[in-house]
């Protein structure tokens, strides 16, 4: 019999780009979609491609939100896409051809990210590598708000082809991730008991900034490039300075 596969997606207000990603996979033998709470019309977009639907009238956080779609996925094998990601053809034949000869339980992917127009080809983001198809029953979610990471059981091989992110359209999406990443960050980090400080958010901060710039040679991606240092380094800088007075509301 031959393996079947199921795309999960998790959404909240993705209807100017949840057609385009499920168009992407659209060669998968089950769709599913966890939403929670949209007011577009992202659901009914959902439903017009034939996708399952689950709508939840809380927000767990991203790992445990995708463990609700995973749960609900059929299929021998899973593939994980996020609403601004696109399948391009060179990873569609890669992903048909691991389900049909699997070697590995789970397989990792390169992922392309842009940053307010542009394609990042350093910065630490590209190739990027994350696990997205999984041998159903063989892979977690991590219970993180955000950042999230799948909990493989094996080793995991990877596949050629890049998945497009479309992650920060525009600098308005770039602040509102800051600030919304930055509160789910520092959240995690106090869930787990790290203790923060103003000094550890300035350090934190800059470490950041000179990893991305320099490290990881995000000079080579031009103007953009030290932006993205920089948003990087407030998003780190936000995590730790919102831990330390989360610390100090809470005793």
């Amino acid at each position: 019999m031959t393996p079947t596969l199921s795309v999960i997606v998790i959404t909240r207000n993705e209807g100017a780009r949840l057609q385009a990603c499920l168009a992407s996979v659209g060669f998968a033998d089950e769709w599913v979609v966890v939403d929670s709470g949209s007011t577009d019309d992202t659901v009914a977009i959902a439903r017009s491609f034939g996708a399952k639907v689950v709508q939840t009238p809380d927000w767990p956080g991203f790992g445990p939100q995708k463990n609700r779609a995973l749960d609900l996925a059929t299929g021998d094998w899973v593939f994980s896409i996020d609403a601004d990601e696109r399948v391009t053809p060179q990873l569609q034949g890669q992903i048909q051809q691991a389900v049909a000869r699997p070697t590995f339980d789970a397989y990792a992917v390169g992922r392309r990210s842009s940053y307010c127009g542009q394609y990042m080809n350093h910065s630490g983001w590209y190739p990027d590598r994350v696990v997205r198809l999984l041998r159903r029953g063989k892979a977690r979610f991590s219970d993180a708000l955000v950042h999230e990471s799948l909990h493989v059981e094996g080793p995991v091989g990877q596949l050629d082809g890049d998945l497009l992110h479309e992650s920060y359209a525009d600098f308005e999406t770039v602040l509102d991730k800051t600030n919304r990443y930055s509160t789910a960050g520092a959240h995690d980090l106090h869930r787990k008991g790290v203790r923060g400080s103003f000094g550890k958010a300035v350090g934190h901060g800059l470490w950041a900034f000179l990893r991305t710039y320099l490290l990881r040679r995000g000079f080579l991606d031009g103007r953009l490039g030290v932006a993205l240092a920089l948003s990087n380094a407030e998003t780190t800088y936000y995590r730790y300075l919102k831990l330390w007075l989360l610390q100090r509301e809470t005793g």
